[in-house]
């Protein structure tokens, strides 16, 4: 998970589930930022994915370019590792 994410997670209020994931996470510094890599069934990575929607703007909020992007790396990452199931 991109740090930008990661970062706003922090900030969110989220479930005991989710906030675990995140509290045992591991930092790895990448260039002038870090990766959490965190170890997750898939449904609590989506929900973790869905919590930061707000990073892609809308609904009159300011979207940071750099933001925006930390969230569709970390969609992608998500998509990846299993198809959405109907």
């Amino acid at each position: 998970m991109p740090g930008k994410v990661a970062d706003f997670l922090r900030t969110a209020e989220l479930e005991p589930a989710e906030r675990a994931t995140l509290d045992q996470g591991v930092t790895v510094r990448r260039g002038q930022g870090y990766t959490l890599r965190v170890t997750a069934v898939c449904a609590v990575h989506r929900q973790l994915l869905a919590r930061c929607q707000p990073l892609d703007g809308g609904q009159d909020l300011l979207a940071v370019p750099a933001q925006r992007k930390a969230r569709r790396e970390y969609e992608n990452r998500v998509s990846a590792l299993a198809p959405i199931r109907p």
